[in-house]
């Protein structure tokens, strides 16, 4: 699984070093350092007023801040790969 995270300057305005951050923490904490590649990626087009854009595999998701983490993780990163896996 690739996850991009936005780093273009209107993301980086809206945090998005601190979900790179999370991101990381998340992926070692659950042991996903060989299934799972952190990228930054410049912008992708789909800017929105609230939270950085972050791609996973070929899904586009704008809107993810620090408060939305955790669900987003859990929703669109360890549910696919635990589908991937059955």
């Amino acid at each position: 699984m690739i996850v991009q995270i936005c780093v273009g300057s209107s993301c980086h305005l809206k945090g998005s070093e601190k979900l790179v951050e999370l991101f990381q923490k998340a992926i070692a904490e659950n042991k996903l350092d060989s299934e799972v590649t952190l990228a930054g990626s410049f912008c992708t087009g789909k800017c929105n007023r609230v939270g950085v854009t972050v791609t996973v595999d070929d899904d586009v998701f704008t809107g993810v801040t620090p408060e939305n983490f955790s669900s987003f993780f859990n929703d669109k990163v360890l549910n696919k790969i635990n589908e991937e896996r059955n």
